[in-house]
């Protein structure tokens, strides 16, 4: 990959992704995959502005060791040191990028329900600290290559090759492939902005999702809900793009209000491993049945982790002739699958999907629908076919998705 088009991308993440403003701080958390690329990065946010720069490395397999060798009490416990790092980043509202690479294989074979165990007792350790900096930080996702995740979704490429083919394929859907990224994104920004516009304007009380391979759901949304999609803005209105890739149009429905049944479209990745063919069926809001042909007793634990895990915490919509989806590659991981059609996530929903969102509480904002967990997974469910009604406050019905895609 040429070095220019990597440093337009590292240059794209600090300036679009984060905004870094001068003097902000800045964490990025990275595995041992590209490092040059990383370098590239801390220069670009450096020459954006920022103060410091720690990057967090990591690496999968040591991870792996971690899950297998630390008993439980040691994984379930908040040391000094992480607890220090999580206090600086909430006092001065760091920026953080997560650069991700990970095998979608990495973690098979780890003791599933002793790392739920674990996750269920550091979150609320953690959440503190969520609490302290939502909606009051800069934060990104993006993506490198890693070597086993390119062997995953090129399997047929040796190595080296597998690994080029995964650089083209995550900037071309990253828009970080052209002469100006950051200018392509200006017009992507604008183009998701306007569907937002006229999606706020219908006053939409509910949506019905159908699909021939046996999706049927009615999701209720929230009163004052909103929504939102590419760029997000801080409480003190720092522009950021938290997502890179991204296509969706999302909002988060109001908690405990969803009936039907809903069939995945792509297979999920989740805590390094694959859930695959699964669908989950909605009673009073609430998953009462999961069923997968692969993974189904880790989408079991996914939904029953909290008891928020098993609601809705957004709707995003994304037309099924996405770039992502066009490309004809299924990546394994989220950040893109997600991005290739319609989805729908399980767990925390998010506060800036209500108006006046800044001027409330975060228990205000759940008392208002706003779905709370310790999780957020998204799964795919946009099909070729799909169809999605919007239903209004005074009962008139919108087509908002014909055909896989936009109506309107």
């Amino acid at each position: 990959m040429r070095k220019a088009q990597l440093k337009k991308y590292a240059k794209l993440l600090a300036r679009v992704g984060l905004n870094i403003k001068k003097g902000q701080t800045v964490f990025v958390a990275a595995a041992l995959d590209q490092p040059e690329f990383i370098t590239m990065v801390v220069e670009e946010c450096y020459k954006a502005g920022a103060s410091e720069v720690y990057v967090e490395w990591s690496h999968q397999p040591t991870d792996k060791l971690s899950s297998q060798y630390r008993s439980l009490e040691s994984l379930s416990q908040m040391s000094p040191w992480v607890k220090a790092k999580w206090e600086y980043k909430a006092k001065n509202f760091s920026c953080r990028l997560w650069i991700e690479s990970e095998d979608p294989d990495g973690m098979k074979g780890v003791d599933q329900e002793k790392m739920s165990k674990a996750r269920q007792a550091m979150y609320p350790q953690v959440k503190p600290f969520r609490q302290a900096m939502e909606n009051r930080h800069q934060w990104c996702i993006a993506a490198v290559p890693g070597k086993a995740w390119a062997k995953k979704v090129f399997p047929e490429l040796s190595e080296s090759k597998a690994v080029e083919a995964m650089w083209n394929a995550i900037l071309q859907a990253s828009r970080a492939d052209g002469k100006n990224p950051v200018q392509a994104w200006k017009e992507h920004n604008a183009d998701l902005n306007a569907r937002c516009d006229y999606l706020n304007a219908l006053g939409l009380k509910y949506l019905e999702y159908k699909s021939a391979n046996g999706t049927d759901l009615r999701v209720e949304l929230l009163e004052d809900g909103i929504f939102a999609g590419g760029r997000e803005k801080t409480l003190k209105g720092r522009i950021f793009n938290p997502n890179i890739p991204t296509e969706e149009v999302f909002t988060s429905p109001k908690a405990g209000a969803a009936e039907g049944i809903v069939y995945s479209t792509k297979p999920l990745s989740y805590m390094g491993q694959l859930i695959d063919n699964f669908s989950l069926r909605f009673e009073n809001g609430k998953v009462v049945e999961a069923k997968a042909e692969v993974g189904e007793a880790l989408l079991n634990h996914m939904v029953s982790m909290d008891d928020g895990a098993g609601k809705l915490g957004e709707c995003a919509l994304i037309p099924y002739d996405s770039p992502i989806n066009q490309s004809g590659l299924l990546f394994y991981n989220t950040l893109f699958d997600e991005n290739a059609c319609c989805h729908f996530a399980v767990g925390h929903g998010f506060n800036e999907c209500l108006k006046g969102y800044e001027k409330l509480t975060d228990e205000e904002c759940k008392a208002r629908g706003i779905n709370d967990s310790m999780i957020h997974v998204d799964f795919m469910i946009g099909s070729r076919d799909m169809s999605i009604v919007g239903v209004t406050k005074d009962g008139k019905r919108v087509q908002i998705f014909e055909n896989g895609t936009w109506a309107f």
